[in-house]
């Protein structure tokens, strides 16, 4: 079987002798084989490449097998998911059909008998329902850049799936235009498009926008009303700046991600709700879970996948596609001739620093069209200013990037050793070398 086209199986078991034994039977059958020793690095998996079954593990240490099936089951529904367990938790096998696993294995397995039930399951498995729709580089501009091209086929995978997101990147990079494209083109695009600012909104105030209240609830409670939340049902809800908010608030928002109902202020009726959530912050939330500022269960709800947006400074290719739109735009605005840039202009542009990312960048081009003489853009017409307050260090926003670099030291901390390294991590194994490949580090065999 070309290996291009042979069937990609994710085998997800915190028994390594199982994983080894599961390895060894697909590849014997020639299916491509993924393995991961917890849901949690599964779920990376499932974000980062193409999967067509997985082979889990009921009993597992983190959000366990049972976890790993209800986020398939919302984000990636068209992937089967065959259970494993031990004779003594069949019972937790049946509830796993009920709740929408293709079928279930007992522990110790035959073989064959599970290379026949996967083969059955390929191929009653439905297609993936893609929609026909242009590129994501069509609305969010640019996509010269290899930041930018990396950035862009993670949205294309992410949008048309159902798990939450996590947006991370430097002020001005365009999270909430991301949010909103990452909602056009998933499965609930005709549904509603809920934004909430968490970063402006008052803590007293929050509780009532978000989750509504009835009346006589408080002070001015006049009448019942339907929180953002309720509001974004059948859709999607934006929640930016997501680290500002208060403790008790992020208890309420873990428990309406856990059970999906909430609860108006002042009421005693639950009510369902279903929304995909994206959230957004400029905040090292790691680092506030550190703290213990942020819980760390809100955190991984929160972040299924997290796409980080390049800075402006990492996408210098694509300032002048972003310049020349944006100059369209408020020229035909204007009812005026479409104005072009210098080269010098354009140079100039591509080697200031750009703090404020595109927001910097858009603000730049009006101002420069109300100085402009005819139709040239020169750079006195920029009026580009440096402000003395250092730009973040690059990456120090990215997720990955970090993760990379922690990855890299301890490596060398540990003379090459990948399991001091992950012990030093405080990761498995498998994850370590997981990420070693998925980030390329050239590290010791």
């Amino acid at each position: 079987m070309n290996t291009a086209d042979a069937p990609v199986i994710l085998a997800v078991d915190d028994d390594e002798n199982i994983l080894t034994v599961l390895e060894a039977r697909l590849e014997s059958a020639g299916y491509e084989t993924l393995l991961a020793d917890c849901a949690e690095t599964a779920l990376e998996m499932l974000a980062d490449t193409r999967v067509d079954l997985i082979v889990s593990d009921v009993k597992m240490p983190g959000m366990g097998g049972q976890g790993l099936l209800e986020e398939v089951l919302r984000s990636w529904p068209h992937i089967p998911v065959i259970m494993l367990t031990a004779h003594g938790t069949i019972p937790d096998a049946v509830n796993s059909i009920q709740a929408g696993a293709a079928d279930y294995v007992t522990k110790p397995f035959d073989g064959r008998d599970l290379l026949d039930r996967i083969a059955r399951n390929l191929e009653a498995a439905p297609a993936p329902k893609t929609a026909k729709l242009p590129p994501a580089s069509n609305d969010l501009w640019g996509g010269e850049a290899a930041a930018m091209r990396h950035f862009l086929s993670l949205l294309e995978r992410v949008a048309p799936a159902e798990a939450n997101v996590l947006l991370l990147g430097e002020s001005g990079t365009g999270k909430e235009r991301v949010a909103q494209i990452i909602h056009e083109r998933s499965p609930r695009a005709s549904g509603p498009f809920i934004v909430v600012d968490c970063g402006s909104t008052q803590p007293t105030l929050l509780e009532s926008e978000l989750f509504g209240h009835v009346k006589g609830s408080f002070t001015h409670a006049v009448r019942d009303k339907k929180g953002l939340i309720e509001e974004a049902d059948g859709g999607t809800l934006f929640l930016d700046e997501i680290g500002n908010i208060s403790p008790e608030m992020q208890t309420r928002l873990l428990r309406f991600l856990q059970e999906r109902t909430i609860r108006r202020v002042g009421d005693t009726k639950e009510r369902k709700v279903s929304c995909r959530v994206i959230s957004a912050t400029n905040a090292s939330l790691p680092d506030m879970v550190r703290e213990g500022s942020f819980r760390e269960d809100l955190y991984y709800r929160l972040k299924v996948v997290a796409l980080t947006i390049p800075p402006l400074r990492k996408r210098v290719e694509d300032i002048p596609i972003l310049a020349r739109r944006f100059a369209e735009m408020y020229c035909k605005a204007q009812s005026r001739p479409v104005a072009d840039f210098t080269p010098e202009a354009m140079r100039l542009m591509q080697e200031h620093p750009w703090p404020g990312n595109v927001r910097e960048l858009q603000h730049a081009v009006e101002g420069a069209l109300v100085f402009c003489q005819g139709n040239s853009i020169r750079p006195e017409d920029l009026q580009l200013e440096i402000l003395d307050a250092p730009l973040p260090d690059d990456d120090s926003l990215s997720l990955e990037d970090n993760e990379r670099k922690a990855i890299i030291r301890a490596l060398e901390h540990c003379n090459g050793v990948k399991k001091a390294a992950a012990d030093e991590l405080g990761i498995s194994r498998r994850a370590i070398h997981y990420k070693i490949k998925k980030y390329n580090i050239d590290a010791p065999g």
